[in-house]
């Protein structure tokens, strides 16, 4: 089979198109043929060495297919189930060994492709805004990069939810795309200082809860708009890792601060049924709507992850097997 893998941490050159034995499913494991796989942040993460990993690896963490070979303690699941997965490494290549207990059912109106990019991002966007911070119509959510893959979708769940929604974005296109999503407000980063901007739109009040994707370049102005017991969702780091800060700054207004993990809000099966068939169930009712950015074949790896890390894309990025 097809695969990307990597051999040893580092930029995009890292990246080759291999051809390795298809693997085979222990006993509680499903043999998944990969019909479309989603790219994500974490991926270039992995790449990077960000996250240790035992090397060689393939690269990749969600993706949707069929099920090829099932082993022998499976129940549930038979030869041919459309199946959907994320937080699992090894989805750029034409097959994947994944533990059952990972795999959710596709519903039957809901197509592979929307599936694959549903499911890493939606659960992300729906663990933030139903568990982290339990948005109510009455809140107010600052969202950074709300043009981006879990952006986009956070700001559908918070709108359905009835919260406001300030939206940060770099470009005018990605502004439109907010707003088209359900944004009340969009800020322009590159143009406005959206601390400044927050803070004159909830009249000094500040907001409920900030979603921070980007890390490094926001943090501390994030801390800034928030309102006396407000929270920091700190999710990713695009922009690099936040430096270390003193907690005592947090006292003023009694803030908090919470670095939250899909993988941490998925740990039981009941918590990744709970929300990957909510997800998948908006999908299929179009309560959500995903921009599918970009498809590319499985040995154009390379450039999908150069396109994502030079922000030139918003929405969700896709790799199919040849």
């Amino acid at each position: 089979m097809k695969a990307i893998q990597i051999k040893q941490s580092g930029g995009l050159e890292v990246m080759v198109c291999a051809d390795l034995p298809i693997p085979r499913p222990k006993p509680s494991e499903i043999l998944v043929k990969i019909t479309a796989a989603g790219v994500n942040f974490i991926d270039v993460q992995v790449r990077e060495g960000r996250y240790p990993a035992r090397l060689p690896l393939v690269l990749g963490h969600e993706a949707a297919g069929v099920v090829a070979e099932k082993g022998t303690d499976v129940e549930g699941l038979e030869i041919g189930d459309r199946v959907a997965y994320a937080h699992v490494l090894g989805s750029f290549a034409e097959y994947a060994v994944v533990p059952a207990e990972r795999l959710i059912c596709v519903p039957g109106d809901v197509s592979d492709q929307a599936a694959a990019a549903a499911m890493l991002q939606g659960m992300t966007a729906h663990y933030l805004s139903h568990d982290t911070f339990l948005l109510k119509k009455e809140h107010t959510a600052l969202i950074h990069a709300a043009a981006g893959g879990v952006g986009l979708l956070l700001v559908q769940m918070a709108r359905r939810i009835g919260a406001r929604v300030i939206g940060t974005v770099s470009t005018e296109e990605k502004a439109q795309l907010a707003r088209n999503a359900g944004a009340d407000e969009v800020i322009m980063y590159t143009r406005q200082d959206f601390e400044v901007e927050t803070n004159r739109l909830t009249g000094g009040a500040g907001v409920d809860v900030v979603y921070d994707s980007v890390g490094r370049t926001t943090f501390e102005k994030g801390l800034n708009v928030l309102r006396p017991r407000g929270l920091m969702a700190l999710y990713g780091n695009s922009s690099g890792a936040v430096p270390p800060f003193d907690l005592s700054r947090l006292r003023a207004r009694s803030l908090f601060v919470t670095r939250p993990g899909l993988s941490h809000y998925t740990a039981t099966r009941e918590e990744l049924e709970r929300h990957a068939t909510s997800v998948l169930g908006m999908v299929s009712s179009a309560a959500l709507k995903l921009r599918i950015e970009h498809v590319y074949p499985l040995d154009e790896a390379r450039q999908a992850l150069s396109d994502l890390e030079e922000r030139k894309t918003s929405g969700k990025l896709l790799l199919l097997p040849n």
